[in-house]
């Protein structure tokens, strides 16, 4: 995503609240932005890298296309399959935890937790912004990987994967292997979506995609064109479900389409055919010790 322009601030001292600046966290530093095109909106860079926004009083703002894109999917999901009384939803990359926010409110019984591996910047995030308490969001401080190995079986309802370091996603959280230690915990309706940021080779995208329709029944991607074309690198949503996705009717499918046009970036919803062809070219990425043991067999 492009950096924003901003224009030169006058100095804000405000006792509560988020402040301009620079902040040394755990992994490095972060730096807050105050958005000049967005009243109250925040934009939160980690090592330089455009990691989050967030606008103040209004939780349902999603500025990243990506984060509407998401919602997109899950919201039909969860009316068809979940029960929006008892939702358990787990975010995998905390960053301002801007979608565990959004699914608050949208689902004001949901438990959201945020499985952030910087701890300086999870109380930074607190004290910046109006995040609601556990257990409606709690930020759980951990790495992805060995905090998803220790839920227990099919112990949430949804599981969202944001996790970067700079524009990927680290390996270890793309494999074969950790994609069904994240479907083993997922309840019978559960939903898995992940962003998967890619050149334009999309290699890691089909690797993924490869992967959830292993080990789940129903896929689906979100994209712009573009991208699925293979003309830029950026965003793809890719998603896995043991109940078949709401998208798969004509119906359905014309309002999840209506939605997805309606941002700055419009995009196309590709359902569980197209996703297996997609798929197809792809090569399926392996634990190192998988990869080990296939060598061995040999």
């Amino acid at each position: 995503m492009a950096k924003r322009r901003r224009k030169p601030k006058k100095q804000q001292t405000p006792e509560h609240g988020p402040v301009e600046g620079t902040y040394q966290i755990d992994t490095g530093v972060a730096e807050l932005i105050e958005d000049d095109y967005t009243p109250d909106g925040w934009v939160l860079e980690i090592n330089g890298m455009e990691s989050s926004h967030i606008v103040l009083g209004r939780p349902r703002e999603l500025d990243f296309e990506y984060m509407r894109w998401l919602a997109a999917v899950i919201e039909p999901y969860v009316d068809t399959h979940l029960d929006a009384e008892k939702l358990r939803i787990t975010h995998l990359g905390g960053g301002a935890c801007s979608m565990a926010r959004y699914l608050a409110d949208v689902y004001p019984k949901s438990r959201n937790t945020v499985v952030e591996l910087d701890g300086k910047l999870a109380d930074y995030v607190r004290e910046w912004f109006e995040l609601p308490k556990a257990p409606l969001v709690k930020i759980r401080v951990g790495e992805a990987r060995a905090v998803t190995e220790s839920f227990a079986p099919q112990s949430r309802d949804i599981i969202i994967r944001d996790v970067f370091a700079g524009y990927i996603t680290p390996e270890p959280l793309t494999t074969l292997e950790f994609t069904q230690i994240a479907a083993s915990s997922l309840a019978e309706n559960g939903l898995y979506i992940i962003n998967c940021g890619d050149n334009r080779d999309l290699q890691g995208a089909r690797a993924e995609a490869a992967a959830i329709a292993q080990v789940f029944p129903h896929t689906c991607i979100v994209a712009d064109p573009a991208m699925l074309k293979g003309r830029r690198r950026g965003n793809i949503i890719l998603a896995g479900s043991f109940s078949p996705l709401p998208l798969d009717g004509e119906v359905a499918t014309a309002a999840i389409a209506k939605r997805l046009l309606g941002g700055g970036v419009p995009a196309q919803y590709k359902d569980d055919a197209w996703v297996r062809d997609f798929a197809r070219s792809g090569k399926m990425r392996r634990d190192p010790a998988a990869d080990l043991s296939a060598e061995t067999a040999l």
